[in-house]
């Protein structure tokens, strides 16, 4: 299978040197393509050389923005936003009317509005002109995929739940493999290509969660900490969508460990722990003392010897790969603050005491758990540098951002069932006390929240510093992933029944591939 997928993805390459006399459409085309079938980590540098290229020819000739149509200049903007190139948002000036309205006769252009639909999701605070046309293609997809053919409305019915760029790369590759086998303008050496490499990937990460699940059960978790949730694949799929590629093997299966440890926390300090136990329990994780615990139940004792062993294992594996120095001290401080920010919500909790929606959100970047699942699963990569560990000690506001959509959009989906029992006031009710505001209106003010830090975060990544992509595309990757298990006001983390299709896809049924 690996030879076979070698072959073609030599294949592929060669389509890259065959495409340098091609239209900018076509190669956008491709670019888009690859990216969506999953397989752009092999052809990175080729994405960058023709993009850079297509910058360059598109800022010298004027005439290329103005003789383009709609589908065409979106997917341009899109693609560059995306890769870092601040292209202006201006180019769709030239859509509008007279009264400075987006021109109704682009209602019935299904693929341009699509196109323009997915890169108003690129835009950055200030940019009128991409708020209104996400009102404008949103209105009038919903109309039309009412009116269409079916396959047509499934597939802008999928665009309009999430767009690409909020996707997890790896559910967009599953779904995509599908709708490209249909289009019969299709290329087939990168459509089979597409289908071995998921299937090769597959197979990894299946090895993967099979470790993890044998630590679990080795552990004896269910026996010693009867409070803990038993659920293996859904931490997992947390790192899944932060990187599915190879390097990142080792990263998955420690971190997806220690997500499951994160797990045992958050119902240790939401549903076990007594406040003095809980306190007792926060004193010992800050100051590092195993002498403190003696006093805990036996179950709070297992779960702090865990906390440390996999602080260990993450310390042997940076030891080995020279990265200890710069990378532990931020894992044991992510550590610290996470219990620092559960031990506050205990206490709110404990004090039946409704925080303010600000005060609510700075501890929730936090209890998000971003920072430390980050933080660690870049930690045991294999390119990260000091450099990276040194812009992550300084609190970047992608990462503050990535949290914040992590807590609000939980808390969204969940508050409703959590609140039927005794527990810390989510953002939701913050909100309604604060501005006293109904419950839709307090979800209305989250969900704008949410959509600005979104905002936040692709003008981070527009902006020039030396933090490679792929450290950015990790960071988002956590926003994308929440955004999926959280999406409809649904908790599919907590039902695990609603994630039974998207686990078998990804992780159980590889794709059929026709044999020549």
């Amino acid at each position: 299978m690996k030879k076979q997928a070698e072959t073609l993805k030599g294949e592929v390459k060669k389509m890259f040197l065959s495409s340098v006399n091609h239209s900018i459409s076509q190669k956008l085309k491709l670019i888009d393509s690859i990216k969506r079938l999953g397989v752009s980590h092999h052809f990175e540098h080729e994405i960058d050389e023709a993009l850079e290229q297509i910058h360059s020819t598109v800022s010298n000739k004027s005439t290329i923005i103005a003789d383009g149509d709609l589908h065409f200049l979106a997917l341009l903007f899109r693609l560059l936003r995306q890769q870092g190139y601040r292209i202006s948002s201006d180019i769709f000036n030239k859509f509008k009317n007279n009264e400075g309205k987006f021109n109704e006769v682009l209602a019935t252009d299904v693929q341009g509005l699509c196109s323009l639909y997915e890169a108003t999701h690129l835009r950055a605070h200030g940019e009128d002109i991409l708020d209104e046309a996400l009102d404008f293609t949103y209105t009038h997809l919903k109309s039309l995929a009412n009116q269409l053919n079916p396959s047509l409305s499934a597939q802008i019915n999928h665009c309009l739940r999430q767009p690409f760029h909020k996707r997890v790369t790896r559910l967009e590759a599953r779904y995509h493999i599908t709708v490209y086998e249909e289009d019969p303008s299709h290329e087939e050496i990168l459509l089979t290509f597409a289908k071995e490499e998921f299937n090769i990937l597959q197979k990894m990460h299946q090895k993967e969660i099979g470790n993890i699940t044998k630590w679990w059960k080795n552990s004896n978790f269910v026996t010693k900490v009867p409070y803990a949730r038993e659920r293996v694949v859904e931490p997992y799929l947390f790192l899944l969508a932060m990187s599915c590629e190879p390097p990142y093997t080792y990263g998955r299966m420690i971190v997806g460990k220690l997500t499951l440890v994160i797990s045992l926390l958050d119902d240790t300090y939401d549903s076990y722990g007594t406040i003095q136990e809980l306190e007792l329990f926060t004193k010992a994780i800050q100051r590092w003392d195993i002498s403190l615990i003696g006093p805990l139940p036996q179950c709070m004792r297992v779960v702090f010897d865990t906390i440390v062993e996999m602080h260990d294992e993450i310390e042997s594996v940076t030891v080995k790969s020279g990265k200890s120095s710069f990378v532990m001290p931020l894992v044991k401080q992510a550590i610290c603050s996470l219990i620092k920010a559960y031990m506050v919500e205990a206490k709110w909790c404990h004090e039946s005491y409704i925080p303010t929606y600000d005060e609510y959100k700075a501890n929730g970047i936090l209890t998000s758990a971003s920072p430390l699942m980050i933080i660690s699963f870049l930690g045991l990569g294999e390119f990260e540098t000091k450099k990276i560990f040194d812009w992550i000690f300084n609190d970047p506001s992608i990462i503050k951002a990535t949290s914040i959509i992590g807590r609000l959009v939980d808390d969204i989906a969940s508050h409703k069932f959590e609140q039927q029992r005794v527990h810390v006031a989510s953002a939701v009710e913050c909100c309604i006390k604060q501005y006293n505001i109904s419950q839709q209106e307090a979800y209305n003010l989250i969900q704008k929240d949410v959509e600005d830090c979104w905002k936040v975060i692709n003008e981070e990544c527009l902006k020039p510093n030396d933090i490679p992509k792929f450290v950015h595309d990790c960071v988002i990757n956590f926003a994308r992933i929440c955004e999926f298990l959280y999406e409809d006001q649904e908790d599919k983390y907590t039902n695990g029944e609603l994630l039974k299709d998207c686990i078998s896809s990804l992780l159980i049924d590889p794709i059929c591939i026709k044999q020549n």
